[in-house]
Formats: C-alpha cells, structure tokens, sequence
C-alpha cells in the first residue's frame, strides 16, 4: 500500500496523543507510524488531526449506537435491551465502553490499541470483517478481499460475518 508520509511520530507526539485520546498504541501500530506518518485523503492525521481525528476514533462506536438506536441492533453478551431507547443507549455505551478502543488505520479500518499482532478489522456499523492477519499483512495486500480471523477481540469479533 504505497503512499506519501512525513517524518514518522515522535515519543513526545506519540505521548500526547496517548494521553489525549486516553489509548496506547500496539506496538506494531506505533513502529509503523514511527518509521513514516501516512497522508492523504482516508489516512488519520495523528500530528495535528484535532476534531477530524477524534471523529475518526469514535466512529465505531457511534456506529454501533446507531445500530442499537435504528436497527435495534442488541448484543448477546449485554444484559437484556432496556424497553426506553435513552436506557438502552446508556447500557450500550456502558458496555462499548469497556471493548478494545479501535484505532484508525485507513478509512474505515482499524486496529485493536495495546496489543501487537493483532488483526486490522473493516468497521461499518455493525459490519466487521478482517482485512488483515496484522498490520503488516494489511499493509502487504489488497484488503478489498477479507481474511480469516487469526485471534479473538473482545466484542468486535463477534461482529465479524
């Protein structure tokens, strides 16, 4: 996947944004964007992507409380769906809360925080699939074609079709 890129991120940036956004890098995701910052249109801007950015990591989420709001979408492992829409939205967020926070590699795929190695996952809604064993394999293919799941993300895989 070849593009343009800046000078990669330094610790200080990598730092602030960590304390920022309230995440950690996986050690993989922060080498690669160490080594070279992407740019360009559907590449998250984490030098200076202010509200874009903090758009672009809580578009999983407010993805699926759209689907709880619109689609009645319910998640098995969440208690029983409250009968008034705000309670429901409440549990929802408690819950989404406490997944692994996604991060944005490209458009509207993203990678698990903290752990290295796991895989890169397309987020639309409720509509996940794997489009990459890891970041590397991702970066190594065309991700319009998915891949077979390799581990288990909390939440997010269940997602998977």
């Amino acid at each position: 996947m070849p593009v343009d890129s800046e000078p990669g991120l330094t610790d200080a940036e990598f730092d602030r944004l960590e304390q920022q956004f309230d995440f950690t890098f996986a050690d993989d995701h922060r080498a690669y964007l160490a080594a070279g910052l992407p740019l360009g249109a559907g590449w998250p801007n984490w030098r200076s992507g202010g509200r874009a950015l903090q758009k672009q990591l809580q578009l999983p989420v407010d993805g699926i409380l759209y689907a709880v709001e619109w689609t009645e979408f319910w998640h098995d492992a969440w208690d029983s769906r409250p009968a008034r829409m705000k309670d429901a939205l409440r549990s929802a967020k408690y819950h989404l809360a406490r997944a692994p926070k996604l991060l944005p590699v490209f458009s509207h795929h993203y990678l698990p925080s903290r752990e290295s190695h796991q895989p890169v996952l397309s987020v639309v809604r409720t509509d996940v699939s794997v489009v990459g064993v890891d970041l590397a394999d991702y970066l190594e293919r065309d991700a319009s074609s998915p891949v077979a799941a390799t581990c288990m993300i909390e939440f997010w895989s269940s997602l998977i079709s």
